[in-house]
């Protein structure tokens, strides 16, 4: 949502590491890990990079229920509009 400055992400329960879903391959297992473990370390950077430059961000598991994952945008937007307005 550029013009509002809002970055949503849907992550993959496999390649970003879900806690609650994800599953670690057992053939070439630390090939796997450090993929994923890099893919972890990339998303938490992007967030940064973002928020440094104003963005919000949002990230949403694959597993959430569509109803959830709008909620969490709409709170996300909610709470813009309200700091722009106590500004």
């Amino acid at each position: 949502l550029p013009g509002r400055r809002v970055a949503v992400f849907i992550d993959g329960c496999f390649w970003h590491g879900c806690p609650v879903h994800a599953t670690w391959p057992k053939a070439n297992a630390e090939w796997w890990a450090q993929k994923i473990r890099r893919n972890c370390e990339r998303d938490l950077e992007t967030d940064r990079l973002l928020g440094d430059q104003g963005w919000r961000v949002v990230r949403i598991w694959e597993h959430e229920a569509v109803t959830d994952a709008v909620d969490r945008i709409e709170d996300c937007l909610r709470e813009l509009r309200k700091s722009e307005v106590e500004r």
